[in-house]
């Protein structure tokens, strides 16, 4: 297993009254559980390389992501998250892959062809709901979001609160949403939200809050104090898309992933 190191915890304080009241609470330190499955030898070189930006087992374990959990990965992309939330929950939890559509399950449904013991409890359901399955209301322990709130928001169609109280639904009372998003600071002149890339915190809780959940805490265990949020071709322009390609790359690598929140919601019982 390679061993991964413990980040510091560093708790965000959001801008004025966003964060006044609310529980700020110390981030988890992660289980050997957790661990056990980011160190694991099946994830890819490349996708393990991230690790040092996307912080996996801090955050999962400030999420409170619990191995007996029913959890749902809203919109997995290529499935970064999912190799780690598969083996995890194989044993005694349930993972719900919720993808717009079929092609989006479908580099998860490749992995789990390849290694079907991993991931031996996942399902599949079409989020935001249309035609297909989809997951129970009132069933998930936690839904967990990663760079996603921006592609509602900026789409075709605006479809970001109807995903907030989607997802509200699908929770359990007392049950977790976990969002991560890159992160507009909230001063910050010249930057377009949504387009950019970039979501300001206010925005997000504002379209949780509407849907009905209670922000419990934030985690600057993903924030990047080197990320300026300016660049010509919005967040994309920082690795790992590198979409401007070679022009000034050094510059884009050493500053590294995206500043971004991380929220901790929590459905009231």
């Amino acid at each position: 297993m390679r061993t991964l190191p413990v980040f510091a915890a560093v708790l965000m304080i959001g801008a004025g009254a966003l964060t006044a009241g609310i529980g700020l609470a110390q981030d988890a330190t992660p289980g050997h559980e957790i661990m056990a499955v980011v160190g694991a030898s099946t994830r890819p070189p490349e996708n393990v390389a991230r690790d040092q930006y996307r912080h996996p087992a801090e955050t999962l374990a400030f999420f409170g992501v619990k191995p007996t959990d029913t959890v749902v990965e809203i919109w997995p992309g290529g499935g970064w998250y999912t190799e780690i939330l598969a083996p995890y929950l194989a044993k005694k939890g349930t993972l719900y892959v919720a993808a717009a559509s079929e092609k989006g399950q479908a580099a998860v449904k490749a992995k789990q062809a390849e290694n079907p013991g991993l991931y031996r409890t996942v399902k599949y359901a079409i989020f935001p709901e249309g035609a297909g399955p989809k997951v129970p209301a009132g069933t998930a322990d936690a839904v967990l979001t990663f760079r996603n709130v921006h592609n509602w928001r900026f789409g075709e169609t605006d479809k970001t609160q109807a995903a907030f109280d989607q997802m509200f639904a699908m929770l359990k009372p007392g049950g977790i949403l976990g969002v991560e998003e890159h992160r507009l600071p909230e001063g910050q002149t010249g930057v377009e939200e949504g387009k950019s890339g970039y979501m300001k915190q206010s925005s997000v809780v504002a379209y949780a809050t509407k849907a009905g959940f209670t922000l419990a805490a934030e985690s600057g265990v993903n924030a990047n104090a080197k990320d300026t949020h300016d660049y010509p071709k919005g967040v994309w322009t920082l690795p790992p898309t590198y979409q401007e390609g070679d022009k000034d790359r050094a510059r884009y690598a050493a500053i590294g992933e995206s500043d971004r929140m991380t929220l901790k919601f929590v459905k009231p019982k």
